[in-house]
Formats: structure tokens, sequence, C-alpha cells
């Protein structure tokens, strides 16, 4: 068999393949078990490095990540299910007590950017000594659950409306790490050929979030107060809290530090490690300004910020606008939904979400292989963005029934298939691109996903500004016709992406990578 090895010309990924296009496991390469695969990166011989744990201790840590990101939009989305009975108790306007999300859906942005530097060598001073602390992946993970947990507590015992808002606005601050540490997370664990599929598992967990909490909420207020509803979003924040304890552990590894620090062991160890103490111990390698540096490096990289700020801003402005406002469409005449039915209509937009894993799952796959195969081995990146063409003929369609629906007064399962066309849409374009990023950005995965986070929250953030006005001034119909077009357009930045990615990736390379 003879060797030949396709090499990306950025140094992103390096594939060895036969004359036929098969992976190879020869020439002292770490295959899979079955020898058809060559394992991207090659792991290390230390047990310790993550890339060489169990599938079992991958997929634990996996579930405690997954569970954390599940809670990020579930948990702001929670109360939009309960605005009518805090109305009474605010003797406010509905649309008035909705804005109380405003807050913390804007701060998830922020807070994503702000916990990069804690998943990064960070310095401090310690004791009047100056240290690096390096608190790493889990404990950013731990801390944001805790926060949040006690945030949401505050929030059930607020006694003003403003009390309740900053609360929540809190809970937004802290809870949004798993949607950013994710791909790093990711990237530590597995392998090349593993990645897609976890990244859009892990999407899938904070995709049906912003669904599934509000259907549960919604139940939950037929029997009790909302104050006691939001108490059991605070015990689901307990439990996330128990998972992370119980199953999390550090994936960040140094690769180019030949002694490590072990990681510590026992009870105490592991109250070290959770908390962050243990990041005092790290190895001494750079200062919280070259991560702030890096940081806004990246920021402005066109292969990011093209298709984040433009087409993933525009696509999560209209979901989470759908998202918000739903109640104030199916609950007043002609459609005088209930309190159960408006529960049930949730089951839509999870449903598309549950159907673009699947899709997801199969199809990225397919999409990389056949590519490599057709490029004698060779990766690029912007395949991926293929996948995104699937994803903007739903994002075009759904707007279009939807506001129809509402403009005619149609059947409401007009309300619940378009809501469903979107969530899938979004799903499917929120796994292509994020995968597109880690390819680029594959030793700066944390910072990337901080900025691919800010983009999809600033969506989400600004539609619950101006949106109902617009629906109120021109009607579902027109606004949302409207808002179809802007989708559509907007994907031409997937397209000038895939057409000029290559280039810009040589013209504009990433930092130098820390570990």
């Amino acid at each position: 068999m003879k060797k030949k090895e396709a090499t990306d010309v950025e140094g992103t990924y390096i594939v060895t393949t036969d004359a036929e296009g098969k992976a190879c496991s020869d020439f002292d390469l770490r295959t899979t078990s079955n020898g058809k695969t060559v394992l991207i990166p090659q792991p290390s011989d230390d047990p310790a490095d993550p890339l060489n744990w169990s599938w079992m201790k991958k997929h634990t840590v996996l579930f405690a990540l997954g569970f954390s990101a599940l809670l990020t939009d579930w948990g702001m989305t929670w109360g939009t299910t309960l605005f009518e009975a805090q109305a009474v108790t605010w003797n406010m306007s509905i649309p008035d007590v909705a804005k109380s999300l405003s807050g913390g859906i804007f701060l998830q942005g922020p807070g994503g950017i702000l916990a990069v530097p804690l998943v990064s060598p960070v310095f401090v001073v310690y004791l009047r000594t100056s240290k690096l602390i390096r608190p790493g992946r889990l404990p950013v993970l731990f801390w944001s659950q805790l926060l949040s947990c006690i945030m949401v507590i505050a929030a059930s015992q607020a006694p003003t409306y403003a009390g309740f808002t900053a609360c929540r606005t809190l809970q937004g601050f802290f809870n949004t790490a798993p949607q950013v540490i994710g791909l790093t997370m990711i990237h530590d664990m597995f392998f090349f050929h593993e990645r897609t599929r976890k990244v859009n598992l892990w999407a899938f967990t904070y995709l049906v979030g912003p669904y599934l909490g509000p259907f549960i909420a919604g139940f939950l207020i037929q029997k009790i107060n909302w104050r006691q509803d939001f108490g059991i979003l605070a015990a689901f924040y307990g439990f996330s809290t128990l998972m992370v304890i119980c199953f999390g552990d550090e994936t960040l590894y140094d690769r180019k530090v030949s002694k490590r620090t072990p990681k510590p062991e026992g009870v105490v160890g592991r109250i070290k490690l959770l908390t962050g103490v243990a990041g005092l111990a790290a190895t001494r390698r750079s200062t919280v300004s070259t991560v702030t540096k890096d940081l806004i490096a990246i920021s402005y990289l066109p292969h990011l910020i093209v298709p984040c700020s433009i087409f993933l801003l525009v696509l999560y402005m209209w979901a989470i606008g759908i998202t918000t406002s739903v109640t104030q469409f199916v609950k007043p005449p002609p459609y005088l939904f209930n309190d159960t039915a408006t529960s049930l209509l949730y089951l839509a937009p999870m449903l598309g979400v549950i159907i673009a894993e699947f899709w997801g799952h199969v199809f990225n796959d397919w999409l990389q292989n056949l590519f490599i195969r057709r490029n004698h081995g060779l990766h690029k990146p912007e395949i991926r963005l293929w996948g995104a063409w699937v994803a903007v003929v739903f994002a075009v369609c759904s707007p279009v029934l939807y506001g129809q629906v509402l403009q005619h007064s149609l059947h409401w399962i007009g309300i619940a298939f378009g809501w469903g066309l979107n969530t899938f849409a979004m799903l499917a374009a929120t796994t292509v691109i994020s995968t597109y990023v880690l390819d680029c950005f594959p030793q700066h995965a944390a910072l990337a996903s901080s900025w691919l986070n800010f983009w999809r929250v600033t969506g989400g953030f600004v539609i619950t500004y101006f949106s109902p006005n617009w629906i109120a001034s021109n009607g579902p119909a027109i606004t949302f016709g409207c808002q179809s077009a802007i989708v559509g357009a907007s994907f031409a930045s997937v397209i000038a992406t895939q057409i000029w990615g290559r280039k810009w990736r040589m013209k504009f390379p990433v930092p130098a990578p820390e570990n």
C-alpha cells in the first residue's frame, strides 16, 4: 500500500489515505479499532489525555455538558408561559412583563465572552504574588450552574418586578457558559471524524431547551403559582450542578508541556478541581493580555464574522421572536388557547429540533466523507457550509407560512408546522456553522464559540424591541414575509464564505495556539 498524504495548506488537518482514498492504518499512525480511520489528532501516550479516555468517560462528561447547555435557554424562556400570572402580581401589562427577558438574553452574549479567559490561563494577584490561574473548563461549568441556581431562587422570591428582572438578568449572564465552552470541550475529547455528530448533539441540547422549558412551565402553572414554578426551575439547576459534580471532568490538557501537574485526587482534590483552586498549580504559559488580544483578534476575522454576524444573527433573531411572542397570538381570539393547549404547542418546535438532530447526525458526516473522498483525502472547512443550503430553504419558507396563518386566522396546525420548520432550520444551520468554526479555529474553539454565541444572542435580544410594533403596524403576513426575504438575503454571507473562505483563512491567520 502506497502512502499518500494530503495536507491543508493552512495546517488545519492532515488526512492520510491510501491510493484508493480510504484511510490506512500503517506507517505508525494510530487508528480506530477497525483500522479504517486514522485518528486526527494523534493522541499522546498519556492515559490522562482526554483523547485517550474511554467511550463511557467521554460521554458522561458530554452528558454533564449537554444537560447544562439544555438549561441555558430553557432557563431564560421558562417564564414565557408565566407572563399572564406575573402581570396580575405586579399589575402590569403582559408586553411590559415580557421585557424581563431582554436583559438576561442580552447578557448571554457578553457573559459568554467574559467566560473565555476563565477556560484559558488567567493572570491574577494571589497573596501578593503574581501567579497564573488556569481554572479550566470544569470550574466554569460548575460555577455557571451553581450561580444560575442561586439567581433563579432569588428571582422566585423577588418582591418587586425590578428585583425579579435584575435576578433574571444575572441568570442570563451566568448561565451561558455551556454554550461557549461546548465546542472546546468537544475538541478536547473527540477526534476529527467524531466531532460533527458531537457538535450536532451539543447544539441539539441547547436549541431544544427554549421550547422544553416553557412546555413544562406551562403545565406547572396550572397547579402552582409562578413563584413555585420558578422554584421547580431552580431544582433543575440544582440537579445540573450535581451532574457536573458527579460526571464532569477537566478536559483542558497541555500537549506542549512535558511535565504536568497531576490531577488532584480524593474529595478535597475534587472540590479543588471543581472550584478552580487546582488551577493555581497550572503551568505558567500566558497572561490575560494574551487571551484578550487573541479574543479581539479573532472577533473581526472575516471567515468568523461574515457568516455569524449576518446569517446566524438573522436566523436566531426571527426564531427567538417567534418563541417569545407566540403566546400573545394563540391565547386571544380567534384561537383562544388555554394553558394546556399553549404548552402542547411547544411540542411543534421540539419536534423540529429532534428531526434536525437525526438529519444532521447522518447528513453532515455523509457530506464530509463525500468531499474527502473526491478530494483524495483533503478536507477543507468550507465544504461544511453546503449543509446550510438545506437549512436556508426551511428558514425562508417557515416565516411565510407562519405569517400567513396568523394573518388569515387559518388552522392552528399551520402555526405549529411553520414553527417546527423554523427550528429545524435553526439547528441544521447551527451545526453546520459551528462545525465550520471549529474546523477554522481548532485551537481557539472557546474564543471563536464565544463570538458565535454573541452574535446568536444579539439577534435574540434586539428582536423583542421592534417585532411587536412591526407586527402591530403591518400585520403578520407582511412582517414575517419581510423576515423571510431578509433570511434569504443574509444567506449571501454563507455563499461568500464558501467562495472566499480559503483566501480569508490564508490572508488572516489565527493567533498561535496556546495548548
